[in-house]
């Protein structure tokens, strides 16, 4: 229940702090966050970045995965 009214809190500092704000280029800035925040990312990636969620996806739902521990000895150099 606290967490809410912070929260609220929040929300209506910034519905003042926007009320009195005069600087164009802040508000263009909110209103683009508030759109990029509604579309779907899949929208955004190109078609390559999309073939390959999809192979993962289906090598996972084919049982193709590795465990987490061969997967750090094949990249151990890299983390």
């Amino acid at each position: 229940m606290k967490l809410e009214l912070n929260i609220q809190d929040k929300k209506l500092k910034l519905i003042q702090w926007l009320s009195t704000l005069e600087d164009s280029t802040i508000i263009e800035k909110i209103i683009a966050l508030r759109n990029n925040k509604s579309k779907d990312f899949w929208d955004s990636i190109s078609e390559t970045e999309k073939e390959s969620i999809e192979q993962g996806l289906n090598d996972a739902n084919s049982g193709k995965l590795n465990s987490h521990s061969s997967a750090r000895k094949l990249y151990k150099k890299w983390l």
